[in-house]
């Protein structure tokens, strides 16, 4: 098999699509033709699919002072709701960031644990919310 010429004619007629979309018998499909209901992805690829998102997630908050001055414990809280709520959801905390500009933790917990997104996650919130309240990670 020449698996150059193989992956350039599978290139040009399976086309790449980086968003999901339903194929021409309705499966769901991502890449360049990647069955996603019947093949899905691999662990290796999910890991190297979360490393990516992780990497992006760090672009937005780095633009953020109030994330910048926070130690490496409490960005991670950050990094974890914005992978949840994404980047303009965790802009929308404003009052929690302002308790955060204010450097008030507990503060800043009480404001995670009041909002929508603590009804809908309900431990991971809780979770969160400890560790911003403290600084400290329970293992």
């Amino acid at each position: 098999m020449d698996r150059q010429l193989l992956r350039s004619q599978l290139e040009r007629h399976e086309g790449l699509r980086l968003k999901p979309y339903r194929d021409t018998v309705g499966k769901l499909t991502v890449g360049y033709g990647r069955n996603l209901e019947d093949v899905g992805i691999s662990r290796d690829e999910a890991d190297f699919m979360l490393d990516n998102d992780i990497d992006q997630v760090e672009r937005y908050l780095k633009t953020v002072d109030e994330y910048n001055e926070l130690d490496s414990v409490r960005q991670t809280v950050l990094m974890n709701m914005c992978f949840n709520v994404g980047f303009r959801g965790l802009m929308g905390f404003r009052k929690m960031w302002a308790a955060i500009a204010r450097k008030d933790y507990a503060e800043a917990a009480r404001q995670m644990l009041d909002s929508k997104w603590h009804r809908q996650v309900g431990n991971r919130a809780q979770e969160l919310a400890q560790i911003m309240r403290t600084g400290e990670v329970q293992r």
